[in-house]
């Protein structure tokens, strides 16, 4: 696992492309409360809680002067699919080189069914509207995250 970060801490700064095809930086969000959550991939159960769950928060946290960015390792197509798929209301950022992962320190070594691989570990950080974070989570529980950031945000 990368550098784990620590609430206090200026949040790493990233320009991605998401679900769309356009380029966002972190930096267009100062003034407003900004959720990332880390997931390992589009469409597997564990992600799809954790993301259903954002989504069905997402009024509350817009309600609060936030966004929510989910981020994984997939693609922009397989981002766009799923997005549709679960009908979520916020953006997909696409982190295929794993550059955002490794910066959040949520890239690293992991096993399932006895085989050890490199991926990402189910996080979430909360950005103040300076870009400070608020909230770190590692090892988030999928079901847990969303009104965990919520809570953060409160």
């Amino acid at each position: 696992m990368g550098t784990k970060l620590t609430a206090g801490a200026p949040a790493p700064i990233f320009e991605a492309r998401t679900d769309g095809g356009e380029d966002v930086n972190l930096t267009d969000f100062r003034g407003q409360k900004v959720i990332l959550y880390f997931y390992p991939k589009d469409d597997t159960p564990g992600c799809t809680t954790q993301s259903c769950g954002f989504r069905d928060i997402h009024p509350e946290i817009v309600e609060k002067n936030a966004v929510v960015f989910g981020i994984s390792p997939d693609g922009q197509e397989s981002h766009e699919q799923f997005r549709a798929k679960f009908d979520l209301p916020f953006t997909l950022l696409v982190d295929e080189d794993h550059t955002i992962a490794e910066a959040y320190g949520v890239w690293g070594e992991r096993t399932m069914y006895g085989r050890t691989f490199m991926g990402i570990n189910r996080s979430h950080f909360v950005i103040d509207e300076e870009g400070d974070l608020l909230e770190v989570e590692y090892g988030v529980a999928p079901a847990d995250s969303p009104s965990g950031a919520l809570a953060a945000i409160s």
